[in-house]
């Protein structure tokens, strides 16, 4: 017997296997950058895979319904790149070099707190205060937050840190790093908030999902190519073998970042950017449930409970999403039905004179069947 899976459930089980994916990137990045690897060679070499594997779908799925570039799309395109593969990927890794995935992750959880906040500024999410959908988004988003900030804070170097300013205690390096880290992946957090928001608004212009893709990716390769050459002016940082550094390279590449945002920028076509970013937390837990079974670290109470918190506001989110989608058909419906109605109005339908020619046209039928019968 098979298993069919349904169609209104694929969009959540795309989103859930994508996130396994980003958690695995996060495990396999933090070997190599404590191994010594630039973060700059890393996200140069991340866009040129992901440009080499999903160019050539691209090229052969698109090329007769790829719409026509112009000078404005190039340019979002530019700053697509410049917000995706440049400052969120370089910034992340840092953070991510200078603390853990568990960590990284955790911050980087509050990006579908700042896109509903930025949705909302450039009216792509309706304010809509007395509807109980909007009400979950709303509170989904704050336990989003508060989630994120228990998994950062407890058990961390970080509040060490904050407390021997406040106090004015020796600092430890760890906690500096760890204060570093955080800036750093605040930062990252918004770039790729703002990457969502700005991927969604060019889909509207530039449908071929995956053709657009492909350009950032590209794009991207160049952007981080050039920064990499000013930040590491060493040549012998791009040595690559068949070692670590090259998995991870082409892990992130064709992971992260090709099928990443193919699947990411399908869904913001079909489902919103707000449900895309929802899932993001989920980053956090899987990655705290495999440093607990496979690597052996400890699971806090404080990590536990925002963990919990977490996915919490996640459903709530994605709850009064699906909402707005059943509004919005319901909306559609009636607008339909009043445009039929004020059509006939008008007096632009005659269902009358249908309904008589119809009545005709049946007696006629019958006549002849009555005829025939004789």
């Amino acid at each position: 017997m098979e298993l069919k899976m349904s169609e209104s459930a694929k969009p959540y089980f795309a989103m859930v296997c994508l996130q396994f994916g980003y958690a695995g990137m996060n495990l396999v990045t933090k070997v190599v950058l404590d191994r010594g690897m630039s973060h700059y060679v890393l996200v140069a070499y991340r866009n040129a895979f992901a440009t080499a594997v999903i160019a050539p779908f691209a090229l052969l799925s698109e090329r007769k319904v790829r719409p026509k570039m112009t000078f404005p799309i190039f340019m979002q395109i530019f700053a697509l790149a410049l917000l995706g593969p440049v400052i969120d990927q370089n910034l992340y890794y840092t953070g991510l070099k200078l603390t853990s995935p568990t960590f990284a992750s955790a911050v980087t959880s509050i990006v579908p707190a700042l896109i509903f906040i930025i949705s909302m500024i450039c009216r792509m999410e309706k304010v809509e205060l007395r509807k109980v959908r909007f009400q979950a988004k709303v509170v989904g988003t704050l336990l989003i937050v508060v989630g994120a900030m228990l998994m950062i804070l407890f058990k961390s170097p970080l509040i060490n840190f904050l407390r021997s300013h406040l106090i004015g205690g020796a600092s430890s390096p760890a906690g500096e790093d760890y204060f570093k880290a955080t800036v750093f992946l605040l930062i990252a957090s918004f770039s790729w908030a703002s990457f969502f928001v700005l991927q969604a608004a060019t889909l509207k212009r530039y449908s071929s999902h995956l053709s657009l893709s492909t350009m950032v990716c590209f794009m991207g390769t160049l952007q981080s190519t050039a920064l990499t050459f000013v930040m590491e002016p060493n040549l012998s940082a791009w040595n690559i073998g068949f070692d670590m550094n090259l998995l991870a390279s082409t892990y992130a590449g064709i992971m992260s970042s090709s099928i990443a945002y193919y699947v990411q920028g399908l869904m913001t076509k079909q489902k919103g950017v707000v449900f895309v970013t929802a899932f993001n937390p989920l980053i956090a837990i899987i990655g705290s449930i495999i440093g607990f079974l496979i690597l052996g670290q400890r699971l806090y109470l404080g990590g536990v409970l925002g963990m919990t918190i977490l996915m919490v506001g996640a459903c709530a989110v994605l709850w009064g999403k699906e909402g707005d989608k059943e509004e919005n058909s319901e909306e559609k419906f009636v607008e339909v039905v009043k445009c039929c109605k004020g059509c006939g109005n008008n007096g632009l339908s005659m269902p009358k004179i249908d309904e008589e020619v119809d009545v005709e046209m049946q007696s006629t039928g019958k006549a002849k069947i009555v005829v025939g019968l004789l």
